[in-house]
């Protein structure tokens, strides 16, 4: 049991770090490009945004680290994190393209990649653990809703 929680303890500390780090480029433009552009009615307001973040990058750690505490020697739980690490990835540079590019059309092919690769991380985290996959689905729905309002902004501008 404490190995599990130092496991995820580890994770959720990498999936805020990532974050965090991407926030960065999300400070960039939010309060001036971001506030020129024309937005779909149902854009929700910018203050929503940093706690649902956080709480969707806690569950996904606490998600990757249940599937870590399994044991790297195992080929799926190897795979599982490979998933998890690109899809990561991917939703760091979303925010860097999106708001550091200021490139809603690549942002929304970025988008695009992390979806489908984050329902290939659900896929392999539930051969691994179901509870894990079940703890990614918040997320999965939040990157839809984000994917339809990036092309909705994209549209519009």
């Amino acid at each position: 049991m404490k190995r599990k929680l130092i496991h995820i303890g580890i994770a959720v500390c990498v999936c805020l770090v990532i974050g965090f780090l991407s926030s960065f480029a999300t400070q960039s433009s939010v309060n001036d490009w971001y506030l020129t552009l024309e937005k779909p009615s149902f854009n929700p307001p910018n203050w929503i945004f940093a706690p649902v973040w956080t709480l969707l990058y806690i569950l996904m750690g606490i998600a990757a680290g249940l599937v870590w505490a399994k044991g790297l020697h195992h080929l799926w739980v190897k795979t599982a994190l490979y998933h998890f690490g690109f899809q990561l990835l991917l939703n760091g540079a979303w925010s860097i393209v999106f708001f550091g590019l200021k490139n809603p059309f690549w942002a929304l092919i970025v988008i695009l990649s992390l979806l489908i690769l984050l329902a290939l991380t659900i896929r392999w985290f539930k051969v691994v653990s179901k509870l894990a996959a079940y703890l990614l689905i918040p997320y999965f729905l939040w990157v839809c809703f984000a994917t339809l309002l990036n092309y909705k902004i994209w549209e519009l501008n």
